[in-house]
């Protein structure tokens, strides 16, 4: 081969690649959110929350590249489960599982509306308002079981009261806790 013809397929590949994780990306958009990650220095605040307890299960739906998911596994004797539809970051969050050693921490590449949450105790969430007071909403409504927790970061679920709001500096996003 030329080196022509090298450049041109490695080229090639580089904008196959992009273009998958730019098609990725907006069907995350569509289905649920933007990927925007939640703050490191929140995770305390979330898990406050969350009060997850020893044999619970944890669901991080959206999970990004799998911080808060990853987290709850490894902090917590819970089962830890991350949905994540795109690509490129499902196979981040698979690399981390692989990494942790952790079995409790479970990650699977689905749609989160397809995801069956009757067994969830607690529930994290950080999506669109229009999604999360939309189609999110009434499948909570729907599936989840007296007692379970929602946590919201950064959007409220309209109708719903929550327990707590986490707010503590004007520079700190909101925490929604909602109990069922």
């Amino acid at each position: 081969m030329t080196n022509f013809t090298i450049n041109t397929v490695f080229g090639s590949a580089i904008v196959l690649i992009i273009v998958i994780f730019l098609l990725n990306i907006v069907k995350a958009y569509l289905s649920f959110a933007p990927w925007v990650p939640s703050f490191k220095r929140d995770l305390k605040r979330i898990f406050k929350l969350a009060d997850l307890k020893s044999g619970e299960i944890f669901y991080d739906l959206g999970c990004g590249t799998g911080r808060v998911v990853a987290y709850a596994a490894a902090n917590y004797q819970a089962k830890a489960i991350g949905l994540e539809l795109v690509l490129p970051f499902y196979l981040i969050c698979k690399i981390r599982q692989l990494f942790s050693g952790n079995k409790k921490l479970i990650i699977k590449y689905k749609n989160l509306f397809k995801e069956n949450l009757t067994k969830a105790d607690v529930i994290y969430i950080f999506g669109v308002p229009k999604t999360i007071n939309g189609k999110l909403k009434e499948k909570f409504t729907k599936e989840l079981k007296p007692g379970a927790k929602v946590i919201s970061y950064a959007f409220k679920i309209n109708d719903w009261t929550p327990v707590t709001v986490d707010k503590p500096g004007e520079r700190d996003l909101p925490i929604f806790l909602y109990i069922r």
